[in-house]
């Protein structure tokens, strides 16, 4: 059914497969992860009566509470005064200035008789000049203005009593005005002065007045408020107010509450009155999943492997990560109706060790870690603000530690030790949990996160245990836990030939006790090749008598044949492997062990025999149709192949009679040009010919002869 499906596959580029694989999954992965960051909206009005509690889902600003703070702790400040020590001098001065004018005026008179007429008309002269005198300062200050009748009565004075009035009056002045006086204290400031102007026995009681109204006029704000200073305290004052925020999980407005003009504002300020998702969760949710496609194709794209394993290792990874992620949806979905975190079931390692058990551990550890990132956005409980990063971590934790304890085995035991081990992890990983959140649990809840930890790493190796046939029947894969199934001495195959072909079955054995050394030493697959040696020869149980291993008594059946129907016999033992390997089944790795393992070796042998009795013989017929070995694994066993059944021949076999013949063989498979379409080197060569004669020494090693 799946063979059009992987026709098509294979006549695609890896590349243009990779990039519509991969974005066809970014779509997918959008689409299954905007449910965990579209949240629920409401259909409000203002005035009407909550139905639910509703929270903030995120945190913002409330730009119109933050401004109505800020005016509220500007009107808070009072204005700033400032103080002029500049008021008490220059009104002192002003006081001096114009009783030295008086005394200079008066100094200035000529006698006259104490006639009234003259007296008046010189008291009009003095009057008339000081009027000039005074114009530039009663017009700066009209408040000083003293009327003609003040003037005149002040002149009348001796000049040294107008001097005492000035001491007296400058005194007083320096005395108030040195204090802070502002708008509000004038009329206190001058009743203070117009007080000590009477107290005072140096101003004669006609003068008294006018000298009350001088004083008066004298006293002005010597603190007035400085509007600079003013302006930037207010302005300290609003920057130092905090925005007012809107906490993701605030209560807004609870069940049963009306929704007032300002709750509503906060509830559209929120975006929980649209059902229209905000363009920035989008944009980060559609970031997060180009990511996540990125690493992935970057990872294919530098694997060194040839397309066909790279096109069965992408369809790999991306089906188990969204069984994965379609499983991460279920669970969101269901674990709003629990207060406990659902997803500690979730099987933390069942990504890594499918993955690794079918391709890799590299790509095994990229799975981990974005199936954990996934997770952590999927699997969010509350209000949290990005990602749940306990969950993120227990995924990724678990799936560290189950890369470590499964190691490169594949039984079923070792997987079922590893889900024990990732238990155990679990359950550190939430013990640190809940610790670290210093709430208390009750003892159902702790018992349900226990029993969570143990699920989810059994369900882990069940899941694996289970998965792992489908994934290989379906991709075709051959992972190291079938090749361990494929050992078994019970399989109906190994049976046949351990039953119908003894000495075969013995031969494959040892063919494959040197392969799996050989392999192991160059880095190859020795599983495989240990497993691909047993098969090898299976085709040997359709004539099983006419293959030296299997004949007994020194009867060969060779010797009354032709070499050309000989030759047919031997060769056809490769054909009726292969049919009897598909005919079970048997994966594709196995059968081109089976198809390639002499590649296009020469029957040497009959060829020479057929020379002999025939004459003129064309070589390539007498050669295996091959093809020649296409990978390591199947170049090493076609060495071991010849050099065991060479040395099994040999009489009394020695270290160096048995190098030499491992030596001669593998240089005649070179020379015939049977290793030129694999990449095995001339080093791996040169180690895997060590391996061979450290086995081959320790099998055919002599004996002690014991006596009768």
């Amino acid at each position: 059914m799946l063979q059009p499906f992987w026709k098509l596959i294979k006549s695609l580029k890896f590349n243009y497969l990779a990039l519509f694989l991969i974005g066809l999954s970014t779509i997918l992965l959008f689409s299954l992860m905007y449910g965990s960051i579209k949240k629920e909206t409401y259909e409000l009005k203002s005035l009407q009566i909550s139905p639910d509690t509703i929270r903030s889902l995120k945190t913002v600003e409330d730009t119109v509470k933050t401004e109505q703070e800020r005016e509220r702790a500007a009107l808070e400040v009072g204005p700033v005064y400032q103080f002029s020590e500049e008021v008490e001098k220059n009104r002192q001065a002003i006081a001096a200035s114009l009783f030295d004018i008086l005394a200079e005026v008066k100094s200035s008179e000529k006698k006259t008789k104490d006639e009234s007429d003259e007296l008046a008309l010189l008291r009009k002269e003095q009057v008339a000049e000081m009027r000039k005198k005074l114009a530039g300062l009663e017009e700066e200050e009209p408040g000083l203005r003293l009327s003609d009748e003040a003037l005149s009565n002040l002149l009348s004075l001796e000049k040294d009593v107008l001097l005492n009035i000035k001491q007296v009056l400058v005194s007083i002045m320096g005395v108030e005005l040195s204090k802070p006086i502002r708008a509000a204290d004038l009329s206190s400031s001058r009743y203070e002065v117009e007080r000590k102007i009477r107290l005072s026995d140096s101003i004669p009681q006609s003068v008294l007045q006018s000298v009350l109204t001088l004083g008066r006029s004298l006293v002005v704000e010597t603190e007035k408020v400085n509007d600079s200073l003013t302006k930037v305290r207010i302005e300290q004052a609003r920057e130092s107010v905090e925005p007012t925020r809107i906490l993701q999980g605030q209560v807004i407005v609870r069940e049963g509450q009306m929704i007032d003009r300002d709750v509503y504002r906060q509830l559209e300020l929120t975006g929980l009155l649209t059902n229209k998702l905000p363009v920035k969760p989008i944009a980060g949710l559609s970031l997060f999943v180009l990511f996540i496609s990125s690493i992935i194709f970057m990872h294919f794209s530098t694997w060194q492997e040839s397309g066909t394993v790279k096109k069965k290792a992408l369809l790999i990874v991306l089906t188990i990560f969204f069984l994965l992620v379609i499983l991460m949806k279920l669970l969101s979905v269901i674990e709003k109706d629990f207060d406990v975190l659902l997803a500690f079931l979730f099987p933390t390692a069942l990504a890594p060790m499918l993955v690794k058990l079918l391709t890799n551990e590299r790509l095994a550890l990229m799975i981990t870690i974005i199936t954990a990132a996934t997770a952590g956005v999927m699997l969010q409980e509350g209000y949290a603000a990005i990602i749940q990063m306990e969950v993120a971590l227990y995924i990724l934790f678990g799936g560290i530690v189950s890369l470590y304890l499964l190691g490169n085995g594949g039984k079923r035991s070792s997987i079922l030790r590893t889900s024990v081990g990732v238990s155990v992890s679990n359950m550190l990983f939430i013990a640190f949990y809940l610790l670290m959140t210093q709430s208390s649990y009750d003892l159902s809840e702790l018992a349900f996160y226990l029993i969570a930890a143990i699920t989810s790493g059994i369900l882990s190796g069940a899941l694996t245990i289970g998965l792992m046939p489908f994934f290989e029947s379906a991709f075709g894969l051959l992972s190291d836990m079938r090749l361990i199934e494929l050992s078994n001495p019970n399989h109906p195959l190994l049976k046949k030939v351990l039953i119908e072909t003894p000495g075969t079955y013995h031969h494959s054995v040892m063919v494959a006790n040197l392969s799996d050394a050989a392999c192991e030493v160059i880095g190859a697959h020795g599983l495989l090749a240990r497993v691909g040696s047993y098969y090898h020869d299976i085709g040997k149980t359709q004539r099983a008598g006419f293959f030296i291993e299997n004949q007994h008594a020194g009867q060969n059946p060779h010797d009354s044949l032709s070499p050309i129907k000989s030759r047919d016999i031997i060769i056809a033992h490769v054909e009726d492997g292969v049919k009897i390997l598909e005919k079970h089944k048997m994966p594709s790795e196995i059968i081109d062990i089976a198809k390639q393992h002499h590649g296009t070796t020469l029957l040497k042998y009959f060829y020479v025999k057929a020379k002999e009795s025939e004459g003129d013989v064309n070589e390539d017929d007498f050669r295996y149709a091959g093809p020649k070995p296409q990978t390591k694994e199947i170049a090493i066993i076609l060495v071991a192949d010849s050099v065991e059944a060479a040395v099994r021949s040999m009489k009394e076999p020695t270290p160096e009679k048995i190098a030499k013949l491992v030596r001669a063989i593998i240089n005649d498979k070179l020379n015939d040009g049977q290793f030129d379409e694999c990449d095995l080197s001339m080093k791996e060569l040169k180690a895997a010919e060590k391996v061979f004669c450290e086995t081959l020494n320790g099998t055919f090693h002599n004996r002690i002869e014991y006596p009768d």
